[in-house]
């Protein structure tokens, strides 16, 4: 396969992905009759809103005490902490084009059927995801380790700045340094890992210390995959592990996976690098989850 074929094939497999997940998510919502509304244009994905449980209808207002897009512990969990409910926050930067306007006001990223942070929150903010360990275990943290949202890599850049740009999450236990957390970066129906520029790429303090960058992909000047690039950049300044989580039903992101970890130098930092399928991840999970999982993504236990 040519490089410059990657991106095309993986467009073809995340369309196929989002139509899936468009079709469950309007299926989940005619089933327990969520308000939601649907995208413009030729593929619509399902939007939800807040609504407040308990009503004869369930009226869609910001001030919800459930979400459509959410299981209901696990948005009563979120929104008891203000660094999970700032998450939900993220302003859909499409939404004002994309989606009808009405009592939401602004609508958020996390409101998609195809949101990979919603799926990503839906797992680790549930409340009995820790009581067995089981999920630890899979992922080989500390049993004890619980989850960040949204947290600034800080990736060394050559003059001593650095990169601070967001991962997904991070697990670690209480108090502990990143030495022992785990960085976790989140794909659903994303095209690929992104692409920079060789320049910016090149601007990473130890990127040549990593990576051979012969082995990395690259398409006019720009290198392929940059946020694999960048977040085990990250795990290497910190001494972190780093993990991909990712749906078994998109082989082109495996690919990209482990075409960029070929490329890494240091054995030890390959080591503490690891791709999980969400399918994976739901074998560890409570059987609730399981469910839900399940009939709104189509995500069934490998």
């Amino acid at each position: 396969m040519s490089r410059t074929s990657i991106p095309l094939r993986s467009a073809g497999y995340a369309v196929a992905l989002r139509a899936e997940l468009c079709e469950r998510a309007r299926r989940f919502a005619e089933a327990h009759a969520l308000p939601c509304v649907h995208s413009y244009g030729s593929q619509p994905v399902v939007v939800f809103a807040p609504y407040l449980r308990g009503e004869e209808r369930c009226e869609p207002t910001p001030e919800g005490t459930a979400h459509g897009n959410f299981l209901d512990a696990c948005y009563k969990a979120i929104c008891t902490r203000d660094d999970w409910r700032n998450r939900l926050d993220k302003v859909h930067t499409q939404g004002r084009t994309s989606l009808p306007q009405g009592e939401r006001g602004r609508w958020r990223e996390l409101d998609t059927c195809t949101s990979s942070d919603a799926l990503l929150m839906n797992i680790f903010a549930y409340p009995a995801l820790w009581r067995h360990g089981r999920v630890a275990g899979l992922l080989g943290v500390d049993r004890t380790a619980r989850p960040r949202f949204g947290v600034p890599a800080r990736v060394p850049m050559k003059g001593g700045k650095f990169d601070r740009t967001e991962i997904d999450m991070m697990l670690a236990p209480p108090g502990d340094s990143d030495e022992s957390a785990l960085f976790v970066e989140a794909k659903l129906t994303e095209f690929d890992f992104q692409c920079a520029a060789i320049s910016v790429v090149d601007s990473y303090r130890d990127f040549d210390d990593v990576f051979r960058r012969s082995e990395l992909a690259r398409i006019r000047g720009r290198y392929l995959n940059y946020q694999l690039i960048r977040n085990v950049l990250a795990a290497h300044a910190t001494g972190a592990a780093f993990c991909v989580l990712a749906d078994a039903r998109r082989p082109d992101l495996m690919e990209a996976w482990h075409a960029t970890m070929r490329a890494v130098r240091p054995v030890d930092l390959r080591l503490r690098c690891k791709v999980l399928t969400w399918q994976e991840l739901a074998s560890a999970v409570p059987p609730r989850l399981q469910s839900f999982l399940d009939e709104k993504y189509g995500i069934v236990p490998a």
